[in-house]
């Protein structure tokens, strides 16, 4: 079981690094590996120089985290980590910047997905939703079918190979699942948390 934790963004909207801002005693991408680094038997982290030196000086590192290049975009980056995976059957994939995942969901994901193919994590939508063009609302959606994904979202390592080096030229997909879903391939979901929050801003560190 391995977890690839993306780590290259730009943090353009957070004004510095997110990832290395404080909450409590370690950072964010310090607080994300420590959730994943028990119940995991390697951690990927696709990290720029910052972020690798960051980690290689901090006391969560072992011998259990692996760095490799980050790409231009996120699923370079996942695709990237995905090439690093040695005798991999179970692929978790994680945003560095959503460090208040809990443990028993990554618990649950990794069960769920030992039985499944593709498994994600999110919450259901409260919010009445309407879709919009051209300044207009065209409808309102049932809200009740409406999911809100986050991560990790987990699967078996040869489905999620395979589709990445399908699709690894193609820009329009803004999660992995949404790959396997264009393969017609079922996508289970497990109920997470509104905390499960990825923080975008400085007010989502609070």
């Amino acid at each position: 079981i391995i977890a690839i934790i993306t780590s290259g963004g730009s943090s353009i909207r957070f004004g510095s690094n997110k990832l290395l801002e404080k909450i409590d005693n370690l950072t964010v991408i310090e607080t994300t590996i420590s959730k994943f680094i028990d119940l995991v038997d390697e951690i990927i982290i696709p990290a720029k120089n910052d972020i690798k030196e960051h980690i290689l000086k901090s006391s969560l590192y072992c011998n259990k985290i692996k760095f490799v290049a980050s790409g231009e975009t996120r699923q370079k980056s996942v695709y990237n980590g995905l090439l690093e995976c040695d005798n991999c059957d179970i692929v978790l994939i994680h945003d560095g910047a959503r460090p208040f995942i809990d443990i028993e969901t990554i618990k649950k994901t990794i069960e769920l997905t030992k039985e499944k193919q593709a498994v994600v994590v999110g919450i259901k939508a409260i919010d009445t939703i309407k879709q919009i063009k051209d300044g207009k609302i065209i409808k309102t959606l049932d809200r009740a079918e409406i999911f809100r994904a986050q991560t990790p979202q987990a699967f078996k390592y040869d489905l999620i190979k395979k589709i990445h080096e399908k699709y690894q030229d193609n820009p329009n997909f803004t999660d992995d699942s949404s790959m396997v879903e264009k393969e017609n391939i079922d996508v289970f979901y497990i109920e997470g948390s509104i905390k499960n929050k990825k923080i975008t801003t400085k007010d989502d560190l609070s």
